[in-house]
Order: structure tokens, then C-alpha cells, then sequence
């Protein structure tokens, strides 16, 4: 399956007249089962219209920067969020320019500056422009940056000239953008995940559970499975499909969440807590439905479920590296630190549930990275990308 499949790129289009070639992009793009939104510059829209990018794309063609109908105006924030991978075919040498000094003055240059996903460009233009000093500077500056340059190729152009700054043929630039996931940090390695909420019976019908969707940890199932992993995981009962190349157990409850994970985490190399696992469970869960109380209260009394997570790292052939989670609603990296020492993780990955751009069910995340070394904080963004760069950072802790 292409790596680009279920994948947000976003395609932003400049005014060069290789701008045609955008429609052909997105085909491609599609046909590999990216989800496709299209930026377009004012120049490129005397080259192809919104429309055709729209009818190819299945999606709304973005070409204001100061749009009241999208998102209260602040519409490019939201792509800007949305972004898996930005990619900008053709670049322009002012597109070029004006990337390299930061600019942000119309809709395609700020959401580059606000995307805190990976940004690529397919520079298109003369070849006596593409060989100017000024030019290669700029893309030696980008690329410095991280900012992928992709082409551009050699021969006969537009304006008749013979030589490079042709935009690459967008099937080699799909490859390209391909080849820009395939992270195989974690090649051969185990890996154990545990995701979504566990329900506590309370009687046939009842339960105590939570509101953890399961997004970030079959998220992260996804970026470790990308990585060369082979993984298993754990899970709860979500409302979501079952990741590509990864094991699946399901569980309902804590307890037989945690006999799975001490069943599966045994040398394994990397496990991840990701689970909201319920603190208590009723004590003796009733066998048929419990009836109202007419005129009085309900009492239930409740037990402390197993430490999932603690109980892992105490295993006799504990994994490599144990990572947990720690969803909090105020002091949020207190609360993290100390928890990361009292159940003895390597990682812990703490986040403010609090907000309602990064709580439960929510489709971003931003979170804060511990470990005994030190912190790193993740800006907001989609949970494939926070999973990737977690999954990143976690690669790098492990031996080797």
C-alpha cells in the first residue's frame, strides 16, 4: 500500500505556467488515497482555475488569504493544522524568494510559515533563473531548514530555453513524496501499544469508562507499523479501523488489558501506554441489570485497578524502552514528571485534556516529551504527525 494512503497533503500551486501540472498531481495523489486540498496563488489562477482543482480533488481550492467563510477567517490556520505534508509544485523563484526570507503576505507563504508538518517544493522556472546565485542560495537556505527540494529536471522549456528548471513529472514527484515516509527507524524491531478506553461492568448493561477515543495510539500503531515495527496492539473498544500491518487484541476490561500487555510485553523492544485505562471497577459487578432505587442513592464500591504501565516496567525481561501517557487538566508537566518517576517510564508523553483543541476524540494533539535527559514540546498537530515525531523520538532511545 502507498505510504501516502489516508495521508492530508496539501498541494499548493504557484504562477509559473508548469501550474497545469497540479491537476496531474492531484490524480496521482489520489489515486494513492491521499486526502488532497489545493492551495492556489493568485498568479496560478491565470493558469488553471479553482474548479478543475476542486472537481479532480473532491475538495474546496483555497485561493484567499482573508477569507470570512472559512473558518472565521482564519482558514489558513486550519490548513495550515490539517496538513499531513505540504507540498508546493511548481515553485516559483519568488516563491522560492519569499519562503526563504519568511515571508507571509499572501495565502500559500503563511501556511507554509504556520504548517508544522513537513513542507517540500518542486522548483519550476527558466533555467537562467533557476542557476542565478540568488536562486541557489535560497534553495541551499531551505534546504537547510528541512524544507524537501524535489527536481527540478532538465530540458526543453516553455520559453524555448534548453536546460534544468523544468517541474519534475508529477509521478516523480509522488514518488518523491513517497520515498518522504518511508521512515524505517524501527526496522525489526517489537513493539507493544496499548489504546482507547477500558469499560468496568458495573451490571449487564452498565459501565464505567471514559472518553478516550483511541486516535493517538492507533495513530501511533500506524507511524510504528510505517517505521519497519511489527506491532501489536491492544485495544480497548473504539469506533475506529484496525491500522494496516499491525496485530490486533482486542479487551474490554483493565484486567484483561493488562494480562494481554504482561502476556505480550515480555522482550519486546519498545511499549507505549497510550491506553486511558480506568483507576477503578466496581467490585463485584452485579449479574443481572441493576433496578432504580426508588427514593434512595446507589452505592457501588470500587476498586483500584492493576497499574497497567507500572507493572510492565517491573517484568523480568522488561522492554527496552517503556513510554506512557499522561493526559492531565492542570499542571500538566508536574503532574507528568512526577509520574514519569513513580512508575519508572523511560518517556512520558503529557498532554492538556483540558483543552478542546487537544482533548479526548479531538483530531490534533500537542504534547510534551520527558525523560530523565530532558523535555521537548510538540506544537499542535495532526496526531499522525505528533505520532511520527513521537515515534522518532522514541527510535532514537533505543539501542541499537
Amino acid at each position: 500500500m502507498s505510504q501516502l494512503n489516508q495521508r492530508h497533503i496539501l498541494v499548493a500551486i504557484s504562477g509559473g505556467i508548469a501550474a497545469y501540472k497540479g491537476a496531474e498531481l492531484v490524480r496521482l495523489l489520489k489515486k494513492q488515497g491521499a486526502v488532497v486540498r489545493v492551495v492556489l496563488s493568485r498568479g496560478a489562477t491565470e493558469f488553471i482555475t479553482p474548479l478543475t482543482l476542486q472537481a479532480l480533488s473532491g475538495e474546496p481550492t483555497h485561493t484567499e488569504l482573508l477569507d470570512e467563510a472559512a473558518e472565521a477567517g482564519m482558514g489558513h490556520i486550519e490548513l495550515a493544522r490539517w496538513a499531513d505534508l505540504m507540498i508546493i509544485a511548481p515553485a516559483t523563484a519568488d516563491v522560492l524568494a519569499r519562503l526563504a526570507q519568511g515571508r507571509a503576505d499572501d495565502l500559500l507563504t503563511t501556511v507554509a510559515l504556520a504548517t508544522p508538518a513537513p513542507v517540500a517544493v518542486a522548483p519550476a522556472m527558466n533555467q537562467q533563473m533557476w542557476s542565478h546565485a540568488a536562486t541557489q542560495e535560497n534553495v541551499q537556505l531551505l534546504a537547510s531548514r528541512n524544507i524537501q527540494i524535489i527536481g527540478p529536471d532538465a530540458g526543453e522549456q516553455a520559453c524555448g530555453d534548453v536546460g534544468p528548471g523544468r517541474l519534475l513529472e508529477p509521478d516523480g514527484i509522488v514518488a518523491a513524496l513517497n520515498q518522504r515516509f518511508e521512515n524505517r527507524q524501527l526496522e525489526g524491531k517489537r513493539v507493544i501499544i496499548t489504546a482507547g478506553p477500558t469499560l468496568e461492568a458495573i451490571d449487564p448493561v452498565r459501565y464505567l469508562s471514559n472518553h478516550s477515543s483511541g486516535k493517538m495510539g492507533y495513530a501511533l500503531a500506524g507511524a510504528c507499523a510505517a517505521a519497519g515495527a511489527q506491532v501489536a496492539l491492544i485495544s480497548g473498544p473504539v469506533q475506529l479501523a484496525p491500522p494496516d500491518r499491525v496485530s490486533m487484541h482486542p479487551v474490554t476490561s483493565a484486567e484483561e488489558m493488562c494480562a494481554a500487555a504482561l502476556s505480550l510485553a515480555e522482550g519486546a523492544d519498545l511499549f507505549i501506554g497510550a491506553a486511558a485505562v480506568a483507576d477503578y471497577r466496581p467490585e463485584s459487578p452485579a449479574s443481572t441489570k441493576l433496578k432504580k432505587q426508588s427514593g434512595g442513592p446507589l452505592t457501588l464500591t470500587l476498586v483500584e485497578n492493576p497499574d497497567i504501565i507500572a507493572q510492565v516496567t517491573q517484568l523480568p525481561n522488561r522492554p527496552a524502552l517503556v513510554a506512557g501517557f499522561a493526559a492531565e487538566t492542570t499542571s500538566v508537566l508536574v503532574h507528568a514528571r512526577e509520574k514519569r518517576v513513580r512508575k519508572g517510564l523511560d518517556m512520558i508523553i503529557a498532554n492538556d485534556v483540558a483543552d478542546p483543541q487537544t482533548t479526548f476524540g479531538s483530531e490534533q494533539n500537542a504534547v510534551h516529551l520527558i525523560t530523565e535527559a530532558g523535555e521537548r514540546s510538540l506544537p499542535l498537530a495532526s496526531k499522525r504527525v505528533i505520532a511520527e515525531q513521537i515515534i522518532s523520538a522514541l527510535a532514537a532511545q533505543l539501542p541499537h
